[in-house]
């Protein structure tokens, strides 16, 4: 599209030529003419002074010369705007594939799309304009929502509740049964039976190969509008707030409570039984064994209050220096001992 064009869509003021063909969107080191690329991060300026690209949008007060420029109060909502622009993804035209096994009571609202090999179970009930991609196994009892999207190989379990605008990633699994086991000596362990459920709200997004665990009893709860990467493990009755945001491989152990807009980096692990407040934050790679209160942030294992934890990261790295300067302390004490002893 024209530049100028663009500037409207996204709600930017154009700075340069409105009649630049705009043909797509790419990062600021990769973008080349035709393209639009943006600016938001203060390391990726050196990068933009070297562009090729045809546009950049940029804050309103970034001093850019060279490009056409497209000025934004938030510069990468603007290129989110974009991007909605350029996705030309291909989208699948309504209509059941042949090879989908739907069974003769399930209600599956107007407009959906079912592709190939994918299998309804007894007593579903979809809302409409849902995609199901192939390989999708929908169990019985499942109530789902309006625009559901279920990509490739993605699970729902028995009796299962999805609200409006619920996305599963593929490999998705939403419902198995939580890993409840009683030790039992030099017997197996023996099964706690996972009769509850597992409730997602409307806006949540499961990414590829998660996995969101029925309860023993109860719910296991996913709150509007939270977004799990892929590989993330929550387990049986979890309660995750409205508007969390779990990265790639974060493990919740059972019986956990995050409040609202909780977000936790990749590779944090969360103890059972425990509460973050709202707002918290786990840094990545960090083990959470006690509660986090509202709106801190926590780091390392077991998991301290970030300032604590970096201010241990700095003396750990200083930790030879600090042996080194012991040992002559040491030294020195050791000398200045034998030289106090009277001689024999």
């Amino acid at each position: 599209m024209r530049l100028a064009d663009l500037a409207a869509e996204i709600g930017a003021s154009l700075e340069g030529d409105g009649e630049i063909e705009i043909d797509g969107v790419a990062p600021v080191d990769a973008a080349g003419p035709g393209k639009v690329t943006f600016l938001a991060n203060a390391k990726y300026r050196a990068a933009l002074a070297e562009t090729t690209a045809s546009a950049v949008i940029v804050d309103r007060s970034e001093p850019v010369a060279g490009p056409a420029v497209l000025r934004s109060d938030n510069p990468y909502l603007a290129f989110i705007a974009a991007l909605s622009l350029f996705d030309d993804r291909p989208k699948p035209a309504p209509g059941i594939h042949p090879s989908a096994v739907i069974d003769p009571s399930a209600e599956i609202g107007a407009g959906a799309y079912i592709g190939p090999c994918a299998v309804i179970g007894a007593q579903v009930r979809i809302g409409c304009d849902a995609r199901i991609y192939p390989n999708v196994t929908i169990y019985p009892g499942v109530v789902i929502g309006e625009r559901f999207m279920a990509h490739a190989g993605a699970v729902v379990r028995e009796g299962v509740q999805l609200g409006d605008d619920v996305v599963l990633q593929p490999g998705a699994v939403v419902g198995a049964d939580g890993f409840g086991f009683i030790p039992m000596g030099v017997e197996p362990p023996l099964p706690i039976p996972q009769i509850g459920t597992t409730r997602l709200a409307d806006k949540v997004e499961i990414g590829a190969n998660s996995t969101v665990d029925r309860a023993a009893v109860g719910e296991t709860v996913i709150g509007r509008g939270a977004k799990l990467d892929n590989l993330v493990m929550v387990a049986h009755g979890c309660r995750i707030g409205d508007g969390s945001l779990l990265a790639a491989q974060t493990g919740i152990a059972g019986s956990t409570k995050l409040g609202r807009r909780v977000m936790t980096g990749g590779q944090a692990g969360i103890q059972g039984h425990i509460e973050l407040g709202d707002d918290s934050a786990v840094a990545a790679g960090s083990g959470v064994v006690a509660g986090v209160r509202a709106g801190s942030t926590v780091a390392g294992y077991p998991s301290v209050p970030i300032s604590a934890w970096r201010r241990s990261a700095v003396l750990i790295r200083r930790l030879p220096e600090f042996f080194k300067r012991l040992r002559s302390l040491e030294r020195r004490l050791e000398s200045a001992s034998e030289a106090r002893k009277p001689d024999s």
